[in-house]
């Protein structure tokens, strides 16, 4: 989602995070087979998390992180703390979670506030965007009727980015960044497109909206005729307009494969059990997510003795390195992961046997880890039985994730606009929040009615600057 320069990142985390010179108490006590312990495990994690906000205290801003975390990632925690209610029961976040979204969505009611514009990146917005949609899947409650609804604020950040959709090259596709003065706008990454495809087949499900599943399909259509997936459902994390998307970055991480399997387990759901849309879950659940589950290093082993072929969950570009390469929003990615999986096992039941058992064996090596600073802190290397001496928003966050989704079977799924959900929508929101010109290479869609809503289709916008990679520089999505 940003560029750094590794170097500086390190002494930020090494700063902020103890690097493994911090006290060491005892091992969260998680019994996978209670809830009661699931729910304590998970709210422990909650509130080591959110020791770290600041918004909801004077001076603060409502839905900001402190540095060094970026917009994107608040918007996704309180995400997550929208699971952690509907799962736990535990409402003690929930007038928090309500005003730092409200807080943030800009004068246009699409999460483009002013003071994130000039750094604000496809997949920034669509990570709110996930949170709206979150929290009109999940019922969670309404907001007054003067401020926008749950639906309407998803609606506005899909109609938004499809004006965003960018045929000068690559056929299609979304840039990484919105701005041309960015680094990365000639970067078409899987997280930007696999997040519009999410956002889109959510939608579909929960409207009914044709106009919503063409746009899914379309998405996905692209991402799969790019080296950004591979024939073997292996994700890579984006391609260059550069070239004409005829090569990929070839890196892993969590969050891109797990964007595509929540997608195509709504659309799986949404077609009533597509055979296209299944064997495509099908192979991003057995084959893509191979590479992030490995086997138990034991006590503190370097990750070369945790092999791949096991059970334990790991961002396995930046965990894997000693030291350890993270930054502070990559640490995070395993929630999203966690939450899309368990999610996936509601919409397509048949991948439960699959998904739980990795979940479970994850959440026990997770809760093994949460040893720091004798508050339980959480670390990121969950194949490891020692606390790796990290500790932060997106570790607490991963944690509580793969422990609260535990509990998955013992609720309902996502809900849709007939069947439970409460949340109004505005099929005309947002569009031009950039207040971008079209320019040569786009095509006019002008506005499509659907059977059930109307959705948002225009002018499409294009973008431009140099994607740079370098020894000193590498891409974060």
């Amino acid at each position: 989602m940003y560029f750094r320069r590794q170097a500086q990142a390190l002494g930020v985390l090494g700063t902020l995070f103890g690097g493994g010179h911090a006290q060491v108490g005892a091992a969260i006590t998680l019994d996978v087979t209670s809830a009661e312990s699931i729910k304590a495990a998970a709210g422990l994690a909650a509130y080591n998390m959110m020791k770290v906000y600041t918004g909801n205290q004077t001076g603060g801003t409502p839905g900001l992180l402190p540095q060094p975390y970026f917009w994107w990632e608040a918007g996704s925690m309180f995400g997550q703390l929208i699971h952690y209610w509907f799962l736990t029961g535990d409402s003690s976040y929930n007038d928090v979670v309500s005003e730092a979204i409200q807080f943030q969505v800009g004068a246009n009611n699409d999460f483009m506030p002013q003071n994130q514009t000039k750094d604000l990146g496809n997949d920034d917005q669509v990570f709110w965007a996930f949170t709206a949609m979150d929290a009109a899947e999940l019922a969670f409650p309404n907001p007054p009727s003067t401020d926008p609804s749950w639906l309407s604020l998803a609606q506005a950040v899909f109609n938004d980015q499809v004006l965003r959709w960018e045929t000068g090259a690559c056929g299609g596709g979304l840039r990484w960044q919105i701005y041309p003065f960015n680094a990365g706008y000639d970067y078409k990454n899987t997280i930007s497109n696999g997040g519009l495809f999410q956002l889109a087949a959510r939608l579909a499900r929960y409207t009914g909206n044709q106009t919503y599943a063409d746009w899914a399909e379309k998405t996905y259509d692209w991402i799969a005729g790019t080296p950004i997936l591979a024939a073997n459902y292996q994700v890579w994390d984006g391609t260059s307009r550069t070239g004409n998307c005829s090569g990929a970055v070839e890196t892993y991480w969590t969050y891109n494969v797990g964007t595509l399997i929540s997608g195509c387990a709504y659309m799986y759901n949404f077609t009533n059990g597509n055979a296209t849309w299944g064997t495509r879950l099908s192979g991003l659940v057995n084959n893509g997510t191979s590479v992030f589950f490995v086997q138990t290093a034991g006590l503190n082993n370097p990750p070369e003795q945790a092999p791949p072929g096991g059970m334990i969950m790991s961002e396995v570009a930046c965990e894997f390195p000693t030291p350890q390469t993270c930054d502070p929003d990559e640490p995070s990615f395993k929630a999203y992961l966690s939450r899309w999986l368990a999610v996936t096992t509601q919409l397509a039941p048949w991948t439960a046997p699959f998904i739980m058992p990795r979940l479970t064996a994850s959440a026990q090596a997770a809760a093994a880890q949460c040893t720091g600073q004798a508050t339980n802190m959480c670390g990121r290397r969950w194949y490891q039985t020692v606390w790796d001496g990290y500790f932060g928003v997106g570790e607490q966050m991963s944690a509580m994730a793969v422990f609260q989704n535990l509990l998955i079977a013992k609720v309902a799924g996502p809900v849709t606009a007939d069947k439970g959900g409460t949340s109004v929508g505005n099929p005309a929101a947002g569009g031009a929040g950039d207040n971008q010109q079209p320019s040569s290479g786009q095509v006019a869609l002008g506005r499509v009615v659907g059977t059930a809503d109307k959705a948002g289709a225009g002018i499409l916008t294009a973008l431009s600057l140099i994607l740079i990679i370098g020894a000193t520089w590498w891409m974060v999505v």
